[in-house]
């Protein structure tokens, strides 16, 4: 027997009567430096338990790999989540949602057109399989019939928002039982009879998903599953936000009222988010409901513990609202953690980006633009270059669109955005004569994390035209990012810049700490701090500064690179104490 089992009416942990009382952690959006840290807040708020997504597109960046270290070293959060004396519920998948680059989903098993994703097709189903041969073992140590402290693992995610393939569940189930997991088995969708019913798999138990109308929900669960255990596997106390839109709070005293009221009831929990972290580097999601809208770099999510690890006013509001339901460590609340004093960094050292990306190798010469997941990039930038003919004034024509926005040069010069989000497909341009150099960079903002749209093709994705006429003859070239040591910086006095480049500072720390990084007078671009992938950032807002957890400086000189994308009014950059994630109450 599995040591979580169902009775009639609840959760049995050893056979004895439990209620789990987890929220979720990512370990892949936390600095492994401060999983130890994170995981005894959770314990100290009166958690129980932790809930972790696994990515397989960072898990399994090229088919037949499998990462396992450094931000995914998932056996040793494991270990230290038990260190803790914390239980784990595990959710491997495959599709994850999160808010994350295509719901987890790996850019080189969805560059496939015809495959159906999340259904019985094999070619998902093998996929897959290959996967778990590989993920499972090194996993097996951490589940609780051995001793560890995974007590769940669940079966898909919200799929009844997705399909209707009770057969792929079940395929998912016996892979994940023909592999040894023997733990109690869940499945997890919005609260209400159809997506239930579509999600749901005999045998598994169904939690819901919601954040408030607490009564309704649970009676939806409990009409769908007349007996067994009451879980909101997904409590939202928050929400997430995208670049251009507001910063998302919610009241502490409305989230925990509604947790009193889920508790008060005798069900389980999971609190969406505990602590949400950041999605670093080229992580982040995007939705697309009416329009593309990518999520920005913070994944604050208003959660209890706060992007870099402080309890905030719902951390204390949940222990009162716990501890009237459960036992709460009889220790103090955590401190907020220390902060860096603050510092201006000048970035006095500077590289073109056009000029360097035209000597990269890689290039793949084609007809027509070649899309970046036939390119084989899983992220960042592609830069297509292409001659025009004939000099005048016309409309650039690109089929198709851009996914996800592109940066259109003449000669060097530029001559304009376009954007999947506005649907934009054409640009009126000046050609000056006949052979100027058309160039097009394109910057992949995310890919879709939810509904039909995941996996959408990125690049220029289609045929180009000028004044009618098709642009053919094409230069295709990935602008790698892995190696920032490999630029040829050099000094510039330089005070502005009007060209996409790479700018480079250097400032001194005595005692490394948690800090923000603030880029007034800068526009969009990426941002990394010893070589340590902080994320995008772009003025629009409505986050306007960049999380840097303390654990990436070091004592004495560090570095600051930006990738900027546009123009820049100043060169230097701020690193403060305060984090600005757009205006409260927007």
């Amino acid at each position: 027997m599995p040591a979580l089992s169902t009775s009639s009416d609840g959760f049995l942990l050893n056979g004895e009567p439990f209620r789990i009382i987890s929220g979720a952690l990512h370990y892949f959006r936390v600095h492994p430096d401060q999983w130890t840290d994170r995981l005894r807040k959770a314990r100290l708020m009166g958690l129980n338990t932790v809930e972790t997504y696994l990515p397989w597109n960072l898990h399994e960046p090229e088919l037949g790999t499998l990462v396992l270290d450094g931000l995914l070293d998932l056996p040793r959060f494991l270990r230290l989540a038990q260190a803790e004396g914390l239980h784990v519920l595990l959710r491997p998948g495959p599709y994850i949602c999160a808010e994350w680059d295509d719901g987890g989903l790996p850019a080189w098993l969805i560059s496939d057109p015809d495959i159906r994703l999340r259904t019985s097709d094999p070619r998902f189903t093998d996929a897959l399989d290959r996967y778990l041969d590989q993920l499972l073992p090194p996993l097996r140590p951490y589940l609780a019939a051995n001793g560890g402290p995974v007590i769940a693992v669940q079966v898909e995610n919200e799929y009844g928002a997705y399909g209707d393939d009770t057969a792929y569940l079940k395929h998912v189930e016996q892979a994940l039982r023909s592999r040894g997991v023997d733990e109690l088995l869940f499945t997890c969708d919005q609260a209400n009879a159809k997506h239930l019913a579509a999600g749901s798999l005999p045998g598994t138990l169904s939690a819901g998903t919601f954040g408030g109308r607490v009564d309704e929900h649970l009676a939806a669960l409990r009409a769908h599953q007349p007996e067994g255990p009451l879980m909101c596997a997904e409590f939202w106390i928050g929400w997430f936000d995208h670049w251009g839109g507001p910063h998302h709070v919610r009241s502490a005293e409305e989230a925990a009222a509604n947790l009193d009221l889920l508790l008060s009831a005798g069900a389980s929990v999971n609190i969406y988010m505990f602590h949400g972290g950041t999605n670093f580097g080229f992580t982040n999601g995007a939705n697309h409901h009416h329009t593309y809208a990518p999520t920005v770099t913070s994944y604050d999510y208003d959660a209890p513990l706060t992007e870099s690890g402080d309890p905030g006013p719902k951390y204390h509001a949940f222990r009162e609202v716990i501890a009237r339901h459960a036992a709460v460590p009889d220790e103090p609340a955590p401190a907020p953690g220390p902060k860096l004093p603050p510092v201006t960094v000048d970035l006095d050292h500077r590289v073109p980006l056009l000029p360097y990306a035209r000597t990269l190798e890689g290039v793949v010469r084609a007809q027509d633009p070649v899309t970046m997941n036939e390119l084989g990039v899983h992220g960042g930038h592609v830069l297509y270059r292409t001659t025009v003919p004939a000099a005048g004034d016309g409309l650039l024509h690109f089929e198709g669109g851009v996914g996800d926005r592109a940066q259109v040069f003449v000669d060097g010069a530029a001559v304009g955005v376009l954007e999947r989000e506005r649907r934009d497909e054409t640009l009126p341009v000046r050609v000056p004569h006949a052979g100027a150099v058309l160039e097009v960079l394109v910057e992949n903002q995310g890919g879709v994390n939810y509904g039909p749209r995941i996996g959408a093709p990125k690049g220029l994705l289609g045929p180009v035209s000028f004044q009618g006429v098709a642009l053919h003859g094409w230069e295709c070239r990935p602008v790698p990012l892995g190696d920032l040591d490999a630029l040829p910086f050099a000094p510039s006095a330089a005070v502005t810049d009007a060209v996409p480049a790479f700018h480079r500072g250097t400032f001194a720390v005595d005692v490394p700490a948690d800090t923000f990084l603030a880029l007034p007078g800068w526009t969009k671009g990426q941002a990394w701090v010893n070589g340590f992938h902080l994320g995008r950032y772009w003025n629009r807002g409505p986050q306007h500064t960049l999380y840097v957890p303390g654990p990436v400086l070091r004592p004495g000189a560090n570095e600051l690179v930006l990738l900027e994308l546009h123009a820049t009014t100043g060169t230097r950059a701020q690193l403060t104490d305060t984090p600005d994630l757009g205006p409260v109450g927007e």
